[in-house]
């Protein structure tokens, strides 16, 4: 892990096609400008946390319907 302390306008390269440029901000908050290729995926922690939130609840949406279903179809059956 690295911890910097950069002034404004001071930028980092991440191998030979990504720069972070450092854009300013206060204690709550930071401003970057980030130039990558297309290519690049850039997501925010908050928007993957989010993702993995629904995919969690999709699936235990999905396996509840499921053992739903089952416990049904034993009622069927044993009438």
């Amino acid at each position: 892990m690295l911890m910097l302390t950069v002034p404004k306008e001071e930028y980092l390269m991440i191998g030979k096609d990504v720069k972070i440029t450092f854009l300013g901000g206060n204690n709550n908050q930071l401003k970057l400008m980030i130039d990558a290729p297309k290519e690049v995926n850039i997501a925010r922690g908050r928007a993957i946390q989010k993702r993995a939130v629904k995919r969690r609840n999709a699936t235990l949406k999905k396996t509840q319907e499921e053992s739903d279903a089952e416990a049904s179809t034993q009622k069927v059956q044993e009438a």
